[in-house]
Order: C-alpha cells, then structure tokens, then sequence
C-alpha cells in the first residue's frame, strides 16, 4: 500500500499527502477547484492538532500567522455596546491559552507548501471508484492503493462509496457565509459581534488589520444549493435585509468578494469511516460544524494518525485509525451540541475534551 490518492486541498488533505510522504508513500491529491481555496473562516489549533504542527517542524510559522486578537465586544443593531472582553474572542476563546487562531487559506497554503513530492491533479474531481481503479472527471484512469476522502462536509468520495449525504448528516438549525472585505470598521486587532433572534454575526480584522472576515449568519434550517453562489448571496441579503449595525455596508462588499462562502453548520456521524481500501478524513468522516471549534484540529490529529497507521500495519491501519481517533471525535462533535446549547459559548468541559487524546509516537 504505497500509492495513495487524497480527494481535498484544503487542511487535512495536505497534512496526510506531508505524513504520507514521510513515510515513503507515493502521493497524489484531487482537488475540484483550480488551485488552493482562498478565503474561509478563522480557525484554531489546539491540543494534540499543535502537537502535530511541532512535529512537522512548523510551529513557528503557525504562530507567524496567528491573527494576534486583542479582544472582542458584542452591539445591539444600533451598535451600542453590550458586552466586551479582553480575555476571550468568540471565534478563537481564551487568548492567555497556547491555542493558534489563524486564517483558514493561511494554514491551508502553509500545508501544501510542507507537501514535497506530491502530486496535485487541480480542476479535477473523481467519477467512480472500483476496487483500486479510479476514474477521473478529466484525468485518465489510474490505480491506487488506498483513496482518502478528504473533501468536506459534501464529500464526493463518501457519497460514491458510502451513499447519500442524506444518510450521515445532521443539521444544527444555523446558516454560515464567511467572506473577505475591506477593515471598513477601522478595527484593531479586535472582533466585534451583534446577535439578533434570527440573524446576526461579525466581523474581525485579519492580516495585520489590513482587511477584515465577515461572519453572517441566521437560525433555521434552509433548502440551498451548495454549489450556487449568486443564490447564497441572494439568501444572505435578504435575511440581512433590515439588520441594522454595520449590515448594509457588509452587504455591499460581499457581492464583490472573491473567496464568499456559505453553509449550513452540520455535521457528519457515521459508523464507520471506511470501506474497502477507501477512508474518510476530517469533515468528510467527522464534521464536528463551527460550533465545535476543532473541526481543524480533528483533520490534523486524523492525518497524522491515518498516516503513522498506514506505515505501521496497513491491514490494520483504518481499525487502528477509528480505535484511536473515534472516542476523541465523538466527544469533540458532543462538545459542539453543549456549546449550542449554551449560547455557542464553549461550556468549561471544552479544554478537557481539546485535550482528550495522548498523540502516539510514529
């Protein structure tokens, strides 16, 4: 088992194609879009997942990228101050912790760059899969030992192996667009949120304030297309219609960005993460959705653990894979319905569940 094919470019599928070659495996990666995503949602490294980034010898460009955050506030829709804080942040928690909040797209470039000899197949996606024989979209047909399904909450790997979405997911009644704009809030290293009963969200400054992520989102659970942007932006504008804040100005810039982004907070549970000589990793097997706040941290652990097994004893490799990873995703994913019902606030249980798993040695 020495030629392994990974289906995503986002976070986990570079960190397993970095493992992977480590341990002398030959790897391509797929990727539907025509090159690395930019964009996304800031995210965090913690626990074990930081563990993980120090062993790839890039703990020091992780923490190049942290987005640095000051504190946060929340506002009502007239933008009067309810509520601030120096001590924690809605979207990275609490700052005096050793936990990296960065951007999604920064991590992401920072794992493809770490990939050395790797094979990446951009503008592509997979078609069938038949035993070790994978057709491709625009790629002639090819053999490969295992395929890893590391393409998100809508993995197209699980659906051609597993069965329907419909099957595995569970929706948590929220709606999430993430995009880029200008810092038109003038902020300083600082977030600042307004919540209203339906709709509500934030906006945080990023690289060095010189622009800033929008987070809009609203409650309920809606029929979308995940693939129709102009329609996502069409919905988000007419939720956000009379919210008053920042909101109209947010409206504008997000019919101009680039990297604008929506879906549903959901997650993905599943019996068994693989079939065959096929395994799933990070959200395509185990989303835990924003709520959880490790949804990267999983894909990190899950990639350094797929890989060490699949040196160690390929035969065992996907039951060690599940034995060792499951009870801390389960509890990860459990964490994220606590946290709903507390406000999306993380509950005091968070940091023993961040820290859950003993990271093996490989």
């Amino acid at each position: 088992m020495k030629n392994v094919l990974i289906s995503g470019a986002s976070i986990g599928g570079p960190a397993l194609a970095h493992w992977l070659r480590h341990h002398g495996f030959s790897v391509t990666v797929v990727e539907r879009a025509r090159g690395m995503r930019p964009g996304g949602q800031a995210i965090d490294v913690r626990g074990p997942a930081l563990e993980v980034i120090e062993r790839m010898g890039l703990g020091d460009q992780l923490r190049s990228f942290s987005t640095n955050m000051r504190g946060m506030n929340v506002v009502d829709a007239d933008g009067n101050e309810l509520f601030r804080s120096t001590t924690h942040t809605f979207s990275g928690g609490d700052l005096s912790s050793p936990d990296v909040e960065l951007l999604r797209d920064d991590l992401a470039g920072m794992l493809f760059d770490a990939a050395e000899g790797v094979e990446y197949l951009f503008d592509d996606t997979i078609t069938s899969i038949d035993g070790t024989r994978v057709t491709f979209e625009k790629a002639a047909p090819r053999d490969f030992d295992v395929v890893v399904g590391a393409d998100g909450l809508h993995s197209n790997v699980r659906k051609l192996v597993f069965g329907p979405e419909s099957e595995f997911i569970s929706h948590l009644g929220m709606n999430l667009a993430v995009f880029t704009a200008p810092n038109f809030l003038g902020l300083d290293h600082w977030q600042t949120f307004q919540q209203g009963e339906v709709v509500g969200g934030g906006i945080m400054s990023a690289r060095a304030n010189a622009e800033c992520r929008v987070y809009m989102g609203f409650n309920g659970v809606t029929d979308f297309d995940y693939r129709d942007i102009d329609a996502q932006r069409a919905l988000i504008a007419e939720k956000f219609a009379d919210a008053g804040w920042a909101w109209p100005t947010a409206l504008k810039h997000m019919w101009e960005a680039p990297d604008f982004h929506f879906d549903s907070m959901s997650q993905i549970r599943m019996d068994s993460w693989s079939r065959g000589n096929v395994v799933l990793l990070g959200d395509a097997g185990y989303c835990g959705s924003p709520l959880s706040g490790q949804g990267t941290s999983m894909a990190l652990v899950g990639a350094y653990v797929l890989a060490g097994e699949l040196a160690k004893d390929p035969s065992a490799a996907f039951q060690r894979y599940e034995e060792i990873l499951r009870p801390y995703v389960v509890a990860n994913q459990d964490m994220a319905l606590k946290n709903q019902a507390n406000g999306g606030a993380p509950t005091e249980e968070f940091a023993a569940v961040v820290n859950s798993l003993t990271l093996p040695s490989y």
